[in-house]
């Protein structure tokens, strides 16, 4: 029996489901039951009848999706599989900026532990970020932890008054603005499709900025037959399955989520048989975190 067989059956077993990020590995892509962005997948694990998550992804991933769903075992394949960035904010910095700005709405993207969505009063993903600040009453938007895609979102709501905090994506924060114009210079031809995650100096060279699903979603839909990808690879399975007769291209340097990269089938098929690395998210953190993820689904309808 091969492994993805084994697992297949073991998932068969143990009423579980698996749900997969677009920056894992194409083989771990192939076994899952949903493959989607953080906003898709954050959809997805509510209501599921399954009772067992398998969640191929990083460590806020299987905590959201604990959050949302208490009542079922959340399992990672490799607790180590973290996102640097989601710790890139703390509570004294939030309550500092409550007290300084009236009217404050703390919007906490997805990208961030449950410790620091407890002290939000919003989530939002690189997807529904713009819409659901535009509906927030609130004047004043203090976004954390990335300060690039709060600059990005920013720019699409004037009319609100941001405060920055100072985390990044350390994938999209070094790419380097020149590799992406000899990318452009080797291929004059090509559309560059970008990740609001960047640095402003990429996307001012972009045709395109949007989430990981949005960029899936414009190749798809385009006329054009060759795309610069400015987002971590992983997406590049996808975006060659769905359109065989299009040519997508990275920058020099790949783009790599080494902790995205560390799930593997075998220890998916671990995991299946041993239970180990289930998320636990006490009480208390649960009732504080859920509220803005639950604030978002709600607005992100």
């Amino acid at each position: 029996m091969s492994i993805t067989e084994e697992i297949k059956q073991l998932k068969a077993e143990k009423n579980a489901v698996i749900l997969a990020h677009y920056y894992v590995e194409p083989e771990v892509q192939d076994i899952a039951d949903y493959i989607g962005d953080s906003f898709y997948l954050s959809k997805v694990a509510v209501g599921l009848k399954e009772q067992t998550i398998v969640f191929c992804g990083v460590s806020f991933m299987g905590e959201s999706a604990k959050v949302l769903n208490p009542e079922k075992t959340v399992l990672m394949p490799d607790a180590s599989a973290d996102c640097p960035m989601a710790h890139m904010a703390d509570r004294e910095t939030i309550e500092k900026m409550r007290a300084k700005y009236e009217d404050l709405a703390v919007v906490c993207y997805i990208n961030s532990t449950a410790e620091l969505k407890q002290y939000s009063d919003v989530c939002v993903t690189s997807a529904n970020a713009v819409k659901i600040v535009k509906q927030l009453p609130n004047k004043n938007i203090f976004f954390i932890p990335d300060r690039n895609l709060a600059h990005y979102v920013a720019s699409q709501v004037p009319e609100k008054h941001f405060v920055y905090n100072e985390g990044f994506c350390p994938i999209h924060e070094h790419m380097i603005l020149q590799e992406v114009l000899d990318a452009k210079a080797a291929h004059p031809g090509a559309l560059v499709l970008t990740h609001p995650e960047c640095p402003k100096a990429i996307l001012d060279v972009s045709d395109y900025i949007g989430s990981t699903s949005g960029i899936i979603q414009y190749a798809k839909g385009s006329e054009k037959k060759e795309f610069i990808i400015c987002t971590e690879n992983g997406v590049r399975y996808k975006l060659e399955k769905e359109n065989p007769d299009k040519q997508f291209y990275f920058t020099k340097t790949g783009p790599v989520c080494t902790d995205m990269k560390k799930i593997t089938l075998e220890k998916v098929l671990h995991i299946l048989q041993t239970g180990e690395n289930e998320v636990h998210v006490t009480d208390s953190l649960r009732e504080l975190s859920g509220k803005p993820l639950e604030r978002m689904l709600e607005l992100g309808k």
